[in-house]
């Protein structure tokens, strides 16, 4: 059950499974929801970045126990990496505009 977590968590509910550009749709996915968290929901600065830090956290233990699952070193499958490196510059811009 905790493999199809972790699983479910790196992949990005099944997005790194695309066949085309997995990682680039993870990107596009992660910019509308922050867009929404931000000006839609209007969430506060610090707490995003509370659930951002939380989410690296766990990406690094999830990523770490996913690798076995995978014959690549770096699959393209695991998306949460892109998740994270889109989240920060817009973060950033958030927090500066």
């Amino acid at each position: 059950m905790m493999n199809k977590i972790n699983l479910l968590f790196v992949t990005l509910f099944g997005i790194g499974y695309l066949k085309f550009a997995p990682g680039t749709w993870a990107s596009l996915v992660t910019s509308i929801l922050l867009f929404i968290t931000f000006h839609v929901l209007n969430i506060s600065s610090s707490f995003v970045l509370l659930i951002l830090l939380v989410l690296l956290i766990c990406s690094i233990f999830s990523v770490s126990y996913c690798l076995e699952r995978f014959k690549d070193k770096d699959p393209k499958q695991i998306v949460i990496d892109e998740v994270i490196g889109q989240s920060i510059p817009i973060y950033l811009y958030e927090i500066s505009h």
